[in-house]
């Protein structure tokens, strides 16, 4: 009972008003009470906490915390891809033209996500890594690797619920929920790094706003439910270190760019 109702808090529904004020109640002091509930039913592993869990002020808080520093070390080699979250890796594989791939159980193509099919060719014959990150995740987002920004733009500002009629009538829904793209540019190629958030409203808060970056740096965090996707354009030296639903953490080597 607990998981579902703390599902409500995550992942928000499909009403616009109800998203709003389940989103002004979490982020309110009367949601303290909530907090040691949501980290029992989760197994929220406390040691890993910045702050102790009675310093949190509200849920959306707790939901948004910092690590202890130096806890998730980044893997320095110049050559890797490290995951930017916490999470699952639910999917991965190469992009082959006009290729469809599952996100949340449902077939997608790249230029919907993208918004255009001038910006999917690019990644054309490439590869892709979808993480998704559940409640008990941390969920800040990290560079996965360094170099400069080459564009970041936001997608899909009117949402729809991702329920099953929805799914299984509707058009291609996520395409259609609000995303935010930062296009990458490293000496490997371009990476598109794809934060999705919650239903209904922008979830996706950005603290680093500069255009040089450093791989393992903190982009920004999760208000609420997300996944975050990863594209990265063809190169032959391009070699994926990962396998399917594996468990991951900033900082680990998702590829390698075999330098020859």
């Amino acid at each position: 009972m607990l998981k579902f109702i703390f599902k409500y808090f995550v992942e928000l529904t499909g009403n616009p008003y109800s998203s709003s004020i389940l989103k002004s109640f979490a982020k309110s002091k009367c949601s303290k009470p909530l907090i040691r509930p949501f980290a029992n039913t989760y197994q929220i592993n406390q040691n890993e906490m910045k702050l102790p869990i009675h310093q949190y002020g509200s849920l959306h808080d707790f939901f948004t915390r910092q690590l202890k520093d130096n806890l998730r070390p980044i893997d320095a080699s110049p050559n890797t891809l490290i995951s930017p979250v916490d999470g699952v890796l639910s999917d991965m594989g190469p992009i082959m033209k006009n290729q469809t791939f599952f996100i949340k159980d449902r077939l997608y193509q790249l230029d919907h996500v993208l918004g255009s099919k001038e910006r999917a060719k690019k990644y054309e014959d490439g590869f892709f890594y979808i993480l998704y990150l559940s409640p008990r995740h941390y969920h800040r987002f990290h560079y996965p690797i360094s170099g400069t920004l080459h564009s970041r733009y936001a997608l899909g500002e009117k949402s729809f619920p991702v329920n099953s009629l929805g799914m299984r009538w509707g058009d291609a829904l996520f395409a259609t929920n609000y995303r935010l793209i930062s296009e990458l540019q490293t000496e490997f190629g371009n990476i598109a790094m794809v934060k999705v958030g919650a239903l209904n409203i922008n979830s996706i808060q950005l603290i680093h706003s500069e255009d040089k970056f450093t791989k393992g740096e903190e982009l920004g965090y999760f208000s609420f439910g997300s996944t975050v996707i990863l594209f990265i354009e063809k190169n032959s030296q391009f070699h994926s270190l990962m396998n399917k639903s594996t468990e991951v953490t900033v900082g680990e080597p998702l590829a390698v760019w075999n330098k020859q």
